[in-house]
Parts: C-alpha cells; sequence; structure tokens
C-alpha cells in the first residue's frame, strides 16, 4: 500500500513558525515533523510516499530528497497554489495508482501502526477517529455501533487526520481546488465509511503552543 501525506499547506496557524520554515520541517524531538511520519511509514512497511507540496515547496524536497534516508520512496505532487485536500489527492491520482491509499494529515502526530486498519472492502474510506480534544469539544463526526461513520449522531468524535482512502472517491472530479470534506459526507450518506476509534498518542500540532507541548512530552518520555 501506498501513502499520501498532505504538505501543502500555507501554515497559518503556525505563524510565526512558519515564516521562514514550512509547517512539515518544524522540528519535534529533534526531527522534523514529517520525519517522524516517514519513520512510522517505513516501519509498518509501506515504503512508497506520495507528498504534495507548494507553499517554500523547495525546502521540503531539499530537506527530504528521494527519502532513502528514512526508509521510503518519495514521489513529489507539486501545486502551484494549495489544491485543498481533496484537489491534492486529484492531482496526485498518477503517483497513487488504483489501490486504496493511506492518508496522513502532516501537521499531525500519531503512535497508529497502519496495519491495524481493516482492508477498505466496499468502502470509499475509512477514518481514524480520536476521543475529542480540548480544543475541539464539538467533535466532527459520529461512529455508530456498526462501525459506521456519519456526519450526524451523538456521540460524536474527532477526525485524527489518518484515513484509508480509495481514489474512486476523488477520481471523477474536476482538477483544481476542493475540500475533501463534502465527498466524504457524501460517502457516509451512501454508507461507505467505516471508522476506527483509536485511544492511543495523538495530537494536532496546529499552533506553536501545541507543538511546544509535544516536544516537551516527547522529550520526558525519553527521560
Amino acid at each position: 500500500m501506498k501513502a499520501m501525506i498532505l504538505a501543502a499547506g500555507l501554515g497559518k496557524r503556525m505563524r510565526p513558525l512558519t515564516d521562514h520554515c514550512p509547517k512539515p520541517l518544524l522540528p519535534v524531538a529533534g526531527k522534523p515533523l514529517i520525519v517522524h511520519h516517514l519513520e512510522r511509514l517505513a516501519a509498518s512497511g509501506i515504503r512508497e510516499v506520495v507528498i504534495n507540496v507548494s507553499y517554500r515547496a523547495e525546502q521540503i524536497i531539499e530537506a527530504l530528497g528521494d527519502g532513502n534516508a528514512h526508509g521510503v520512496d518519495i514521489a513529489w505532487s507539486r501545486e502551484a497554489s494549495p489544491l485543498e485536500t481533496g484537489g491534492g489527492i486529484r492531482q496526485a491520482l498518477s503517483l497513487l495508482g488504483e489501490a486504496p491509499f493511506l492518508l496522513v494529515n502532516g501537521d499531525v502526530w500519531c503512535e497508529l501502526d497502519p496495519r491495524t486498519l481493516p482492508p477498505l472492502g466496499g468502502d470509499l474510506a475509512h477514518l481514524v477517529l480520536v476521543d475529542n480534544p480540548t480544543h475541539h469539544p464539538e467533535g466532527d463526526f459520529h461512529l455508530a455501533a456498526t462501525g459506521r461513520v456519519q456526519a450526524t449522531g451523538m456521540p460524536r468524535l474527532t477526525f485524527a487526520g489518518l484515513s484509508l482512502i480509495d481514489p474512486a472517491l476523488v477520481a471523477d472530479q474536476p482538477s483544481g481546488e476542493f475540500p475533501l470534506a463534502p465527498l466524504l459526507r457524501e460517502a457516509m450518506t451512501a454508507g461507505r465509511v467505516g471508522g476506527t476509534h483509536y485511544r492511543g498518542g495523538w495530537v494536532d500540532v496546529g499552533t506553536p503552543e501545541r507543538l511546544a507541548e509535544l516536544d516537551r512530552e516527547l522529550a520526558r518520555q525519553r527521560g
């Protein structure tokens, strides 16, 4: 299975840290955030990784190269301007192929082993969901007892920024900028989105404060 890491965002919430450094390269526990993703993917047996880039793209490409130093082979999908999640995936389909792939938001930190996720079967997506963090108490979706993810319903969980995606979810969309969320909600209505409630280590590294908190916590764990 291939993976795609979303790394094309402007990192506005992380300013001023991202004024001169793209968000994926911000250091956590002594190495760039995106390197944690690459090492975890390699450890799980995923070697082929597609990364989309736009803001400060050359910095990211220069830092990671072909990925061999981290045990993966990187294919780069360059965006002249950020295409949002849906548009970014749509542009990268020629690199991803037709098989389901693991989609990873570049601005999360997560200990999930992708090998624990079930195959898609007839679904178009399988979302990893976590307990609602304090900064997002209302959550995103409902996970029914049947394992189906629903746009409505209680209780609600937060999308962790990791998912299995069937390329068919976006393949029929015109190229250009568009979000993924409306397509996911359509698939939910059709009963074609499953979910996993993950209870392990996860952080949405969306602000300088949460980045610093994660760095301190990992330093503490290392002793």
